[in-house]
């Protein structure tokens, strides 16, 4: 399927030439690269090295290739007659809840998380406090992927990417010696701050599917890099011991510890968006989502806006990365695959589009059907697939939209009349 998309953006949505011209085009591509790109670079680069680059790099051309044509040719090489240039995406159907319930919902929920370990405790059923440490780490990387999907109308299928790049950044840093948290939460801010810096400026040349798929293919690169590090275990990652240090004011190895000191930053995360998302900054993103052009004619600078979301998503996506990195103590290229990206938007759809604490809620929600399910049966993807079908045909703003009684009855009272 990924591949019938590349094939298809590259040729230009809606051309049929260009279908047929970009498909032999990747095609030979990848053969040839396949075939010989390793024993080519045998021939320049010591064998070790050349081993390990050429798999690699063979797997990175297409989305090279296709990456390289869209920042040239935003819509394709044969792009349709009259295709123009699309919106970044429609403004979602949504069921919000009122701003006040929303808070409500949201504090009695992060309530119910701080009560968890104190549960766990009591009922000696521990695992379930590693369980909704990895839940409220995935709702932070999903809550960023919000503020530029829900809030920016810009769908990316490559934000795992940062997700990965902060993870890598804890784990070689603590193989390399550096363990200081301050010093390595620089780090990754910085890392994560550049990366989404230039991955951003290139991809928001583009819009609409090109957009989703280029930023896919940034991710994918990402991604064979780390499939490539054959030093640090390539494909299988690697282990490292040990936490982030920051001394007696936080032990990250004590999983009580660990588990507030994530609660709180899920919490300044909740909070910081919400108040971002009703600034100034805010609203002139959100107003950019509805209507760009418009947008423009009042004078917005909509590309350095949306730039400007882009960053502050994939830096506070590192930094949940980073999180992760330090509950697993594993670091691997699999968390900046694209399926990665794929269920944090399942996540952030699931808990409610351009709501702030829905995808908190979708990212739980996910990650316990997941756990209940596969206690079951190990065919637990077919109950959960059919489970958000459901979720998306009946309650098209996700879960949020579900605790909104008085809307029901009003939608009630409306098929009623």
């Amino acid at each position: 399927l990924i591949l019938a998309l590349v094939v298809i953006v590259i040729g230009g949505i809606g051309s049929i030439r260009g279908s047929l011209v970009a498909a032999i085009i990747v095609g030979l591509l990848d053969t040839v690269g396949r075939g010989f790109l390793p024993g080519l670079l045998v021939s320049i680069l010591p064998r070790t090295l050349a081993n390990a680059v050429g798999p690699a790099l063979a797997s990175m051309l297409i989305y090279l290739l296709m990456a390289a044509i869209l920042l040239f040719r935003p819509r394709g090489l044969f792009p349709a007659a009259g295709a123009g240039h699309e919106s970044q995406a429609a403004a979602a159907e949504r069921v919000p809840l009122p701003p006040r319930r929303e808070w409500i919902v949201g504090g009695v929920f992060m309530a119910v998380l701080a009560l968890v370990p104190v549960g766990a405790a009591y009922t000696g059923q521990h695992f379930y406090v590693d369980l909704m440490v990895r839940a409220m780490i995935f709702g932070i990387a999903a809550l960023s992927l919000n503020l530029i999907v829900g809030f920016g109308g810009m769908v990316s299928f490559g934000h795992a990417a940062f997700l990965g790049l902060g993870a890598y950044v804890v784990g070689l840093s603590m193989i390399s010696g550096l363990t200081n948290g301050l010093a390595q939460l620089a780090l990754v801010i910085a890392v994560s701050a550049a990366a989404s810096c230039v991955i951003g400026a290139l991809c928001l040349r583009t819009g609409g599917l090109a957009f989703i798929m280029i930023t896919l293919a940034f991710a994918q690169l990402l991604y064979f890099v780390g499939v490539g590090l054959r030093q640090f275990g390539g494909d299988d990652g690697f282990t490292f011991r040990g936490h982030s240090g920051f001394g007696s004011v936080l032990d990250l190895g004590n999983p009580i510890s660990f588990y507030y000191a994530v609660w709180a930053l899920l919490a300044l995360c909740l909070l910081a968006i919400a108040r971002l998302i009703n600034s100034r900054f805010g609203l002139a993103l959100q107003a950019i989502r509805s209507n760009e052009r418009r947008a423009q004619a009042l004078g917005l600078p909509s590309y350095r806006y949306k730039l400007c979301a882009f960053v502050i998503a994939g830096t506070i996506c590192g930094v949940a990365g980073a999180l992760l990195a330090n509950l697993t103590q594993f670091v691997g290229p699999a968390y900046m695959h694209w399926t990665r990206s794929g269920e944090l938007l399942i996540m952030v759809i699931a808990g409610g589009l351009t709501s702030v604490s829905g995808p908190v809620l979708g990212a739980v929600a996910y990650l316990l059907l997941e756990e209940v399910l596969s206690s079951y049966t190990e065919y637990w993807q077919l109950i959960l697939g059919p489970l958000l079908v459901l979720l998306v045909l009946f309650a098209r703003g996700g879960i949020m939209s579900t605790l909104d009684i008085p809307s029901w009855r009003q939608a009630a009272g409306r098929q009623r009349v």
